[in-house]
């Protein structure tokens, strides 16, 4: 597992002092970085040398974010295919007046690609022994 720490910003919340919707996209997409890492250690973003693409993501909220408190990102890997791999994230905030709760979840697949050849490609061994090391089973995912 992967952790991540997040203090909101003023221009994430609504006049309710509540996040955005759309401020978790961007959230899990930093809590991703630690992953990408495995992939290209430097993050050198170049059509050559990077492969990692983003096809799918979903979030649900289960309670309410804050702007005031701040928010642990917890991020895993759910499953690990032959071309591509699915993130799990979750996230976790405490207030005076609610212990640390599950606030949000969701799910991202990255798919192994190849920027020049414009398709897909298997996951590398050596990267699947990598993601498997963060692999949650489902019975542990807060469904």
């Amino acid at each position: 597992m992967f952790t991540y720490i997040i203090q909101p910003r003023f221009g994430e919340s609504d006049c309710l002092g509540h996040i955005n919707n759309t401020v978790l996209a961007h959230w899990f997409e930093a809590a991703r970085t630690p992953l990408l890492r495995f992939f290209s250690p430097e993050l050198k973003i170049e059509k050559e040398s990077f492969n990692l693409i983003l096809a799918h993501t979903e979030y649900d909220f289960v309670d309410e974010l804050s702007f005031q408190y701040e928010v642990e990102i917890r991020t895993w890997i759910s499953k690990i295919g032959t071309k591509s791999f699915t993130v799990y994230h979750e996230a976790w905030q405490e207030s005076p007046d609610r212990p640390l709760s599950l606030c949000a979840k969701g799910k991202a697949v990255v798919v192994h690609y190849s920027y020049i050849k414009k398709q897909s490609t298997p996951l590398p061994e050596d990267k699947k022994t990598l993601l498997a090391q963060h692999l949650i089973t489902e019975t542990c995912l807060q469904l």
